[in-house]
């Protein structure tokens, strides 16, 4: 379910980390250079970046500045040869959540990705928690208010999509691909009707609610 952008001029250590990270059932998308990856966040929905500091056309500073400049909620790690503190300080100060230096152990970054998600609050256990709400993805269950539900799939991949990136501003489009895949055939008033099902599920529940932007899309605001 998670989804990886890795974002790296090499040949070689794209194809590396791709790999280490489906070993781990991520879906992972890969780019060679800063304008590709940010053409394919536009159109894909993902939940972590790798990037490398040094790249033809822009680099991992501007990259990160340009992500966060729409998007403060995504967590990056980034991924170099530069070990120098000078080099680490500038990630953290552009927005980086994490840093590794190259050559990379396969082992470790799993274990900073895993931490990532955690501290993300996208728990790796696949649990999400609000208030004293908990969503299960295992299965598709939603508890509070003294309630076990169980959600239809889409439903239930819909809500938690939304409550894993509060506040941010997802397109209907988006919603679409992410749920029903790219090449469903299914209409754009067939994400309407799940959003309104799921607002009267829960209606009265204090710990979130669903916003729509018209003619934006759709965010979750949590209390």
């Amino acid at each position: 379910m998670f989804r990886i952008l890795v974002v790296d001029d090499d040949k070689s250590t794209r194809f590396f980390l791709k790999e280490a990270l489906e070993l781990e059932k991520y879906i992972v998308f890969t780019a060679s250079n800063g304008e590709e990856a940010l053409s394919i966040y536009d159109r894909e929905f993902i939940d972590l970046v790798i990037v490398d500091i040094m790249m033809p056309k822009m680099d991992g500073y501007e990259f990160t500045r340009q992500l966060r400049s729409t998007n403060k909620e995504l967590l990056v790690l980034m991924v170099s040869a530069k070990q120098l503190p000078e080099d680490r300080k500038k990630g953290f100060l552009v927005g980086i959540d994490d840093y590794m230096s190259k050559p990379i152990d396969a082992e470790e970054l799993i274990l900073h990705v895993k931490a990532l998600f955690h501290r993300g609050k996208i728990a790796s256990e696949r649990k999400l928690t609000i208030g004293d709400v908990v969503l299960d993805y295992d299965s598709f269950t939603v508890t509070g208010h003294g309630l076990v539900q169980e959600l239809p799939q889409k439903e239930f991949l819909l809500l938690y999509k939304l409550l894993s990136y509060p506040n941010k501003i997802f397109t209907k489009i988006q919603l679409m691909d992410e749920i029903w895949g790219v090449d469903c055939d299914t209409g754009l008033e067939t994400l309407t009707v799940h959003i309104g099902r799921l607002r009267k599920r829960f209606d009265g529940w204090e710990e979130f609610r669903i916003d729509n932007l018209r003619g934006l899309g759709y965010k979750a605001i949590i209390a």
